[in-house]
């Protein structure tokens, strides 16, 4: 028994006939392009069985329409890029969108190195220090009045040294009497203790913590024996050469307070007048 040769579609005889088999069925070319053969995105053309169809994300092309919008060239075996489905060869895609380089105002290609910062990007050569003029790379660097510098020519150019180690201050330094310091320098001069963000004072020229200054400087209470600091407009009472604080001027006796009022003596003590006449 002879083999059947008819269209699976048109069930025409193709005997002495091209056809295309698809799926063990085996179409006449008119049937096979209508059914499964797509239309060209630009031309709107069938692509017919014997020309090359080129695809992308589910997209059809003639090879000779496969072409860059911008500047009219062939795509087929060349990189291509795709913006809102517009086909663009790699160089178009980069001139129209790609970032620029904020040294040399060059277009920044896809696939080679940049350095961004603060919205701005360079190709690796071009960014590079101000003064010393060699590329930064991965290295710290600062920039000043929209230019960059690495670390060591900012500290030679700009950077204030600190009145007490002489060194660079680059971040965190802080002003006392018009003198820069660093942060980890500026500190008491009994306890070493950092007073950024202390309550401090000096004497002879030195600075000193609070608790220092009272506890090697200030007079002790006649009653709690603890400094008077005096600073911050705190009270103390004074008579004789002794001092109290406000709230330790009490009578010895009964402990009122005897501040604004009059008192009497017993040896070391002060009395109110009441207490006193019991002496």
């Amino acid at each position: 028994m002879s083999e059947c040769l008819d269209c699976a579609e048109c069930k025409a005889s193709l005997y002495g006939q091209k056809y295309i088999l698809k799926e063990e069925n085996m179409y006449c070319i008119g049937c096979y392009e209508a059914l499964f053969s797509t239309t060209c995105e630009v031309c709107q053309l069938l692509i017919s069985c014997t020309s090359k169809d080129l695809s992308y994300n589910d997209r059809h092309w003639h090879s000779e329409c496969f072409l860059c919008l911008k500047c009219s060239r062939s795509l087929v075996d060349r990189p291509f890029a795709t913006k809102d489905d517009m086909l663009m060869c790699v160089e178009c895609y980069s001139n129209e969108y790609s970032a620029k380089c904020h040294a040399c105002m060059k277009t920044i290609m896809p696939g080679s190195k940049k350095m961004e910062h603060k919205g701005n990007s360079w190709h690796e050569n071009c960014f590079t220090c101000n003064r010393c003029q060699q590329p930064i790379g991965t290295r710290n660097f600062v920039l000043k009045d929209t230019n960059n510098y690495c670390l060591p020519c900012y500290e030679k150019q700009f950077a204030q040294k600190c009145f007490y180690c002489k060194m660079p201050i680059t971040t965190g330094g802080v002003n006392y009497r018009d003198q820069p310091w660093h942060k980890e320098c500026f500190t008491c001069i009994g306890c070493k203790g950092q007073l950024v963000g202390q309550r401090f004072t000096s004497r002879n020229d030195f600075v000193y913590c609070l608790n220092c200054f009272c506890n090697l400087f200030a007079k002790k209470c006649a009653s709690c024996t603890c400094p008077i600091s005096g600073l911050g407009g705190s009270k103390y009472i004074s008579f004789e050469h002794r001092q109290w604080h406000n709230d330790c001027f009490n009578c010895k006796r009964c402990s009122v307070s005897l501040v604004g009022r009059g008192f009497l003596t017993s040896k070391d003590d002060i009395l109110c007048p009441d207490c006193g006449k019991e002496v």
